[in-house]
């Protein structure tokens, strides 16, 4: 592993076909946007080194079919998932009371129970079906990050992943090895070693 990363992180894209997973995807690894991206066929994967805080982090992201007949991949596709991106459409009133299904499905297969979760409003370029304070109301209910974006004009796209990054290494039972538990945070010093660690 490169000693500049402090470490790698499986964040997870979730959400109905047709909503902007893979556009976000790769106007956020290659900063480009296709309007004709072909459907997602199983999972797609793809590698971007950030820095958030000063901290050189490796995301593996992991995006999939919205399709039911792919749904056979779950359990796997979820498993050791960090952080989830949980997608809907704004101009698509379904693509978002769809969200119910999918939070719950993430919450059933996740493995983390403590998995750092972001609501992610897509296509406000789009005419909307869906108003800002619809999605902040749903985020608070489900205790989520929150966000608005475009991946045709770039907006919040950066900001989106920066944020959910932020809050996984603001918790480290997310990501540090269990021989790491016993080191003493010089920012906790004062805490004995078993309580540095406590996930409550």
């Amino acid at each position: 592993m490169d000693p500049s990363v402090l470490t790698t992180l499986k964040i997870l894209l979730i959400g109905q076909s047709g909503v902007g997973k893979s556009c976000l995807l790769y106007r956020f690894t290659d900063d480009t946007f296709n309007v004709d991206n072909a459907v997602t066929i199983g999972v797609d994967f793809k590698m971007r080194k950030i820095t958030v805080d000063n901290n050189n982090i490796k995301l593996a992201l992991w995006d999939t079919a919205g399709q039911e007949r792919f749904r056979t991949l779950t359990p796997n596709y979820y498993r050791d998932g960090q952080g989830a991106v949980l997608v809907y459409d704004v101009s698509n009133r379904d693509s978002f009371t769809c969200l119910e299904t999918w939070i719950n499905e993430l919450n059933m297969y996740s493995t983390k129970p403590n998995i750092i979760k972001m609501v992610v409003g897509n296509k406000i370029d789009q005419e909307r079906r869906v108003s800002r304070e619809e999605g902040i109301a749903f985020a608070r209910r489900h205790q989520t990050l929150f966000i608005e974006t475009s991946a045709k004009t770039k907006e919040g796209v950066h900001m989106a992943f920066e944020e959910l990054v932020r809050k996984i290494i603001n918790t480290p039972s997310l990501w540090e090895k269990p021989e790491d538990v016993n080191v003493v945070r010089c920012n906790n010093e004062n805490s004995a070693p078993e309580q540095s660690y406590c996930s409550c």
